[in-house]
């Protein structure tokens, strides 16, 4: 490290100091003040390997020796270098128990910081940060944040348009609404590209139970959903299905005559046993139509 002392003597003052060299005899026949005890400095100018350390360091009254000798090692050396307590340990005599103490009292003044820090690959390992002006470093400069690894946060979609409304049954009926479902759900046997989320088919359900509570069989309902396709893929299936729902609806079914009221009570949906038709009835059967006509004329299931 080449950084010039600034407390180191100057030129003058140190060849003053090099005539009191103690291998030399004084030239202005004065005599030497070394016999009256005390310090004194032989000092020789560095112009390499020195390292500029602090007196508030190496003179603090409040920490051991061991800490001070320590802290005045940590700051010669280089970054990059290990200070753990184990290297440390395998430097120097005193053993782990005691470089632990020092590094903690050098912690508790200032003169280190250590950082717990997450690298790539998930490891968390300890930096070791040197301060040789504890309290300085702050109204200089911020020190550096922990380097965080964060993954790229994914682009948001735009929300989706909600689904367009589909038709309401007069009168809803958990099992009008049932049958529906189960419509929908298997439109997927006949064309893979209709498969629905839960979440679209709760939104159809009614729209396929105004068709049946119109007369529409079920298969007739599924003929007028699947039939004639875009040939090219659907982007969304269940709009495709909501804008048929509302508008091939058909009409309601008469009621006897035209100023005749609508039934009182609203039998569930069947289909007959004889034609596949939805009819209401209270009981499963055959259609009015299927029970009218001739017996010859009926269909019956095979086998």
């Amino acid at each position: 490290m080449d950084t010039q002392n600034p407390s180191a003597p100057s030129r003058a003052q140190s060849r003053i100091a090099g005539n009191n060299h103690p291998h030399r005899r004084p030239h202005n026949g004065h005599r030497s003040h070394r016999g009256s005890g005390g310090l004194e400095h032989d000092h020789t100018r560095h112009t390499t390997r020195f390292t500029v350390i602090g007196n508030h360091l190496v003179q603090h009254p409040e920490l051991s020796l061991l800490a001070i000798g320590l802290g005045a090692h940590i700051q010669s050396l280089p970054p990059g270098a290990r200070v753990d307590i184990k290297t440390l340990a395998a430097r120097f005599p005193e053993g782990p128990t005691r470089i632990a103490a020092a590094l903690r009292e050098l912690e508790a003044h200032g003169y280190l910081r250590r950082e717990r820090q997450r690298i790539p690959g998930g490891r968390i390992v300890t930096r070791t940060i040197s301060c040789n002006q504890p309290g300085r470093h702050a109204d200089h400069e911020p020190a550096p944040e922990p380097v965080r690894h964060q993954r790229p946060t994914p682009a948001k979609r735009a929300p989706r348009k909600p689904l367009p409304a589909v038709p309401q049954p007069a009168i809803p009926s958990p099992t009008l609404l049932q049958t529906a479902t189960d419509l929908l759900a298997d439109l997927r046997r006949h064309d893979p590209r209709l498969l629905l989320s839960a979440c679209d088919t709760s939104h159809l359900a009614p729209g396929v139970a105004a068709w049946l509570e119109r007369d529409v069989t079920p298969t007739a309902v599924r003929q007028a959903l699947t039939t004639e396709l875009p040939p090219e893929g659907l982007r969304r299936p269940a709009a495709l299905l909501a804008h048929r729902l509302t508008a091939q609806l058909p009409p309601p079914p008469p009621f006897g005559t035209p100023a005749a009221p609508p039934p009182a009570v609203w039998h569930p949906l069947r289909n007959c046993d004889g034609c596949d038709r939805a009819f209401r009835a209270p009981e499963p059967g055959r259609c009015r139509d299927c029970r009218l006509r001739p017996t010859h004329d009926r269909t019956h299931p095979s086998g």
